[in-house]
């Protein structure tokens, strides 16, 4: 029976359908706020501490790789941990769950059935950071407990973050796992010193031919879909090409892509920027990816194509380069568990992922959340929630959301 594996089969071999795979993440999608780092913190409460999918350094290599990858890192970690659960349905699932009610709300708002952009009281939006702050510092104690053991992993982790805080942004941050990858091969990548993975999940799901095609067609769809977008300019046509491009081309996060959507949608006169400025505030008040916002652009979009076609359009080009990326390269990624010099400089990398959740941890999370001593009062009591009441965080965040609007 599963119970008598060993623990790195078990963690193998605990399979999930792509119907619970919707529903973690639908709960998820519902309750998940903070950003895309505190998603980091949720998605490790919930699969790798509750329900044991995978370990910390599954984990934390899953983050490795969609930190390199353009495109959204908390989606694109949702997407992998449907994948390796349920396959290519999993994938799909987890995307859809987590994103489907943030999707919602913000197309509604694009199409005027919600209006105000103070849908949320500013109290209950203060506490909601706060409340991030508490799952992001659970989620950096309990990975670098894991991942950080010894002296040399905890110099490679502060200086990642050391690195990260002085040039922030995606040179910074691949930079910093970059040389950590290279530390980590110097210092373990001797025969012998580094265990392998002894099995990889991902690969008896999908061939490295099937992520070789899934890469070929990302790169094509980014070729084609401006000379289509040119020879067939039909409005549905040229909104997916722009906001395919603007998530194909994007590295850092939700924020980073703002400036591509702006000059994609404001600059053409689809969406005026008062719109654009008063549906980026609102994306900031609902849980799960801020790519969300796309929904919202294409429901306001006023070249033609707006609506619920509009925000349908604009939502699945935006998210899919991260879905071809994702799972095009986990094949090949998980692959590399079976040689002993890349799990070296694997676990320098996961080092530096630490480094870099510590540094996100300082800026934007602390530095927006913790204003005066009540902030870190709450914030103490919701990790204490957390760490040793071993509150549920679904319950955590509205509490803390009611204290922010009390205070």
């Amino acid at each position: 029976m599963r119970r008598h594996l060993p623990s790195s089969d078990a963690t193998a071999d605990c399979r999930g359908t792509a119907l619970q795979v919707f529903a973690i993440f639908l709960r998820l999608g519902l309750t998940s706020f903070g950003g895309p780092v505190a998603h980091l913190g949720y998605f490790r409460q919930e699969f790798v501490v509750r329900r044991r999918w995978l370990d910390e350094a599954a984990y934390a290599d899953l983050v490795a790789l969609c930190q390199f990858l353009p495109g959204p890192a908390s989606s694109q970690v949702g997407m992998a941990l449907g994948l390796r659960q349920a396959g290519m349905g999993g994938a799909l699932a987890a995307w859809l769950g987590f994103t489907l009610p943030s999707a919602l709300v913000m197309a509604l708002l694009g199409l005027g059935l919600v209006a105000g952009q103070a849908l949320v009281p500013a109290g209950v939006l203060h506490g909601l950071k706060v409340a991030a702050v508490a799952v992001v510092a659970l989620a950096v104690w309990g990975m670098a407990r894991s991942l950080c053991r010894g002296p040399a992993r905890l110099l490679l982790m502060a200086l990642a973050c050391a690195l990260v805080v002085r040039w922030p942004g995606v040179a910074g941050q691949v930079g910093a796992m970059l040389l950590a990858a290279l530390a980590g091969l110097g210092l373990w990548g001797r025969s012998g010193c580094m265990p392998v993975t002894p099995t990889q999940t991902v690969a008896r799901r999908m061939r490295r031919r099937t992520g070789a095609l899934l890469l070929v067609m990302f790169a094509a769809l980014l070729v084609l879909l401006p000379l289509a977008a040119h020879v067939w300019p039909q409005p549905s046509l040229v909104l997916f090409d722009a906001f395919y491009r603007a998530g194909a081309l994007v590295f850092g996060g939700g924020h980073v892509v703002l400036p591509l959507l702006q000059a994609e949608v404001v600059a053409t006169g689809w969406v005026a920027a008062d719109d654009f400025l008063a549906g980026y505030g609102l994306a900031q008040t609902v849980p799960g990816p801020l790519f969300s916002f796309a929904a919202f652009l294409g429901a306001a979009a006023r070249n033609g194509a707006g609506g619920w076609l509009g925000a349908l359009a604009c939502l699945v080009a935006i998210f899919l380069p991260a879905f071809l990326l994702v799972a095009g390269s986990l094949p090949f990624w998980e692959r590399m568990g079976h040689d002993s010099r890349a799990r070296a400089a694997l676990s320098g990398v996961n080092a530096a992922v630490v480094g870099l959740l510590l540094a996100a941890f300082y800026n934007p999370v602390w530095i927006n959340a913790i204003h005066t001593a009540a902030d870190l009062l709450l914030a103490l009591a919701a990790l204490a929630g957390l760490m040793w009441v071993r509150l549920p965080p679904w319950l955590v965040i509205p509490l803390c959301g009611l204290a922010g609007l009390w205070l």
